[in-house]
């Protein structure tokens, strides 16, 4: 198998059906986890770029020459943007000095908004998502991860701010 198509297929979860970018986001989730525990938000910020920048050339190297510019199995889009969506809960854990496990609605929650906005594709969302190349197949969840993230950091302030006064 080439290398770039073990980058975008997520090191083959993509081709675990049904669902396989779902699947790519609950794979995310301790990925992010562990790069959060190895050396804080900073280091899971710097494994989300760099990814970004990896999924990216092997999306670009996947789809070259195919008409579906999206297929299924690539999901290094969404392993991505479910880490974007998950930022917010690894800062408020290092900001708060809270054990990171204990913010586990904030996890649920990265999760789920990030898999609504993936699938429902509101504005930039979807206009990432019509762009038809690498790259907006990479951005269409960068967005969606972002959108979700601010998601998370809106019910952490609405629990913990106003509504535990």
């Amino acid at each position: 198998m080439r290398f770039s198509r073990l980058i975008a297929t997520v090191l083959g979860i993509g081709y675990i059906r049904p669902a396989p970018g779902t699947w790519a986001s609950l794979v995310a989730l301790p990925w992010a986890w562990l790069l959060h525990v190895v050396a804080g938000p900073w280091f899971l910020l710097a494994g989300i770029v760099f990814g970004f920048f990896k999924g990216w050339w092997a999306v670009s190297r996947e789809i070259e020459g195919r008409e579906d510019h999206d297929p299924s199995e690539i999901v290094v889009d969404e392993f991505i943007g479910q880490s974007i969506a998950f930022l917010p809960v690894s800062i408020g854990s290092f900001v708060y000095g809270v054990d990171i496990l204990s913010l586990w609605p904030g996890w649920i929650a990265a999760f789920a908004l990030f898999r609504l906005f993936d699938i429902w594709k509101p504005g930039p969302v979807g206009w990432a998502d019509g762009r038809k190349d690498a790259l907006g197949v990479m951005l269409d969840d960068a967005v969606a991860g972002i959108f979700a993230g601010a998601g998370v950091a809106c019910l952490a302030v609405a629990y913990h701010g106003l509504l535990s006064s």
